[in-house]
């Protein structure tokens, strides 16, 4: 058991020996390798360029929804307006009194008092009588009466005519007056 003792003793020094060699730092000289620019480079301006062009064409398609937004809405408008002749337009033909100035022109007239028949009873009450062209129907109702208010009665002043004399009368030298000179009117007033 000697020689293998010996033999490790022998090893472990030539293995330590070997490990601290390996286990020598040196310096390395440094290896200059550029990395390559050009794909990166080339991966930038793709993206930007696809920003850009994305950017463009979400802006076209705004603008197109605003403009057809825009049509749209005088579409609406145009139809709103068109509705709302087409409502008065039917308004003034469901018109009572118009369809009432209609069947005038037409001929026809007035319905006289109806008669009602009871049939239980087996008789008619009222006094039916027949629509004639001579009985007065007013289609247009009276315009309202005005409050006194707003028509008051006229007030009317009457002034007497002046009267052609040769006397004194005040409307005598009214009438001189109108016709004198400036200088005199003054001393008439005093």
């Amino acid at each position: 058991m000697n020689s293998s003792a010996a033999q490790v003793r022998v090893r472990v020094p030539r293995i330590a020996e070997y490990a601290v060699e390996r286990a020598r730092l040196t310096v390395v000289p440094r290896r200059r390798t550029r990395a390559a620019r050009v794909p990166f480079v080339a991966l930038v301006s793709i993206i930007l360029l696809g920003g850009v062009v994305g950017l463009l064409l979400f802006n076209t398609s705004m603008q197109q929804a605003s403009f057809a937004s825009t049509a749209l809405e005088e579409q609406a408008d145009t139809l709103a307006a068109r509705q709302q002749t087409l409502e008065m337009d039917l308004d003034r033909l469901r018109d009572p009194q118009r369809i009432a100035t209609k069947a005038q022109h037409l001929g026809m007239v007035q319905a006289g008092n109806p008669a009602f028949l009871e049939l239980g009873a087996d008789r008619v009450v009222g006094e039916p009588s027949s629509g004639t062209a001579a009985t007065p129907f007013r289609i247009n109702p009276r315009p309202p009466a005005k409050p006194a208010a707003i028509n008051p009665a006229p007030h009317v002043v009457v002034v007497p005519a002046p009267t052609q004399g040769t006397g004194s009368n005040s409307s005598d030298d009214t009438a001189r007056g109108a016709t004198a000179k400036p200088g005199s009117r003054a001393k008439m007033h005093q």
